[in-house]
């Protein structure tokens, strides 16, 4: 399967130089690095080419490495149904530079790549409504940013006295905990309840 997959980068990369980047094959999954001003060429030429024929869109997904000056990855997945192969394209991008939408080449990615823009922020051009799709409208931020709070920036609750739903900031009512992290199947320094016969400590007697 490996070679099959070789072959198949060989000639993607050969047709699209320029646009291909790099490829990799690693547990029997082919990996295509394409630039990001070509992606919508690199889908046509997938969808259409004999020896491919990726036909059948799978996702677009992001992967946020916010180490990186180019922090985002947008992740396709395509499936060839008349070769029985699957191909992964991955574009590299950051906060400011959109990707082009794939929408006119797969009709299917425009809800995934609302995503991608809701929960990372990733910007894609040509996209017939690119909205928020999961998050609240006025939502602040991308939560699947590594960056991101995990309290998040707001709390939302009913108000019954006003009778809507209002926005506050967060409130950690429990913000300082102490834990002992130590785990009762190697021990701990203290008994535990239950444990008072085996310990060789008097049992306190029951209440009632």
């Amino acid at each position: 399967m490996d070679e099959t997959l070789k072959d198949l980068a060989a000639h993607i990369a050969g047709e699209l130089s320029g646009a291909v980047t790099g490829w990799s094959v690693a547990h029997g999954e082919l990996t295509l690095n394409v630039a990001s001003s070509q992606i919508v060429k690199v889908a046509t030429f997938l969808r259409d080419d004999p020896a491919c024929l990726f036909r059948c869109f799978i996702d677009v997904c992001g992967v946020d490495y916010p180490q990186r000056a180019k922090r985002f990855d947008v992740v396709y997945h395509l499936l060839s149904l008349k070769h029985n192969v699957r191909v992964r394209l991955k574009v590299q991008t950051d906060e400011d530079v959109p990707v082009p939408s794939i929408c006119s080449v797969y009709p299917g990615a425009n809800w995934f790549e609302r995503e991608a823009y809701d929960l990372y922020g990733i910007l894609f051009t040509g996209h017939p409504e690119l909205r928020r799709l999961l998050t609240d409208y006025g939502f602040d931020g991308h939560p699947l940013r590594k960056d991101f709070p995990t309290s998040g920036f707001v709390e939302v609750r009913y108000d019954e006295e006003l009778k809507r739903v209002i926005y506050e900031p967060v409130r950690l009512t429990q913000e300082f905990r102490n834990f002992d992290f130590l785990s009762p199947w190697e021990g701990v320094d203290y008994v535990l309840p239950g444990d008072e016969k085996a310990s060789g400590q008097p049992v306190p007697p029951k209440a009632g």
